[in-house]
């Protein structure tokens, strides 16, 4: 059974006992979490699009980590003008506990 849920404004296809990175959520690690916006669900070729989906997708906070550092470089040739800025994005590592 797998199921296709809206966290954070990303849609993610997820499976029981999967563990997947989102954008921060708030919470605490052990917190339990629920996700009622549902697009899709398939229970063993029982497809539930839209409305139809009566589902919501429960899982656990494991772990608030940071991802890769994205480097922004800008230069304007021939005037001296270099600007290096980056930024490391946040994220939560989430367990899906069960799809109901």
């Amino acid at each position: 059974m797998f199921a296709v849920v809206k966290i954070s404004g990303q849609q993610f296809k997820v499976e029981k006992d999967q563990e997947i990175f989102v954008q921060q959520l708030s919470g605490n690690i052990g917190d339990k979490v629920e996700f009622s916006e549902v697009l899709l669900t398939d229970n063993s070729g029982a497809l539930a699009v839209g409305t139809d989906v009566k589902s919501v997708v429960k899982a656990e906070i494991l772990a608030h980590v940071q991802g890769d550092k994205v480097i922004a470089f800008k230069m304007k040739r021939r005037k001296g003008f270099r600007k290096k800025i980056g930024h490391r994005t946040h994220f939560t590592k989430i367990k899906i506990s069960e799809i109901a």
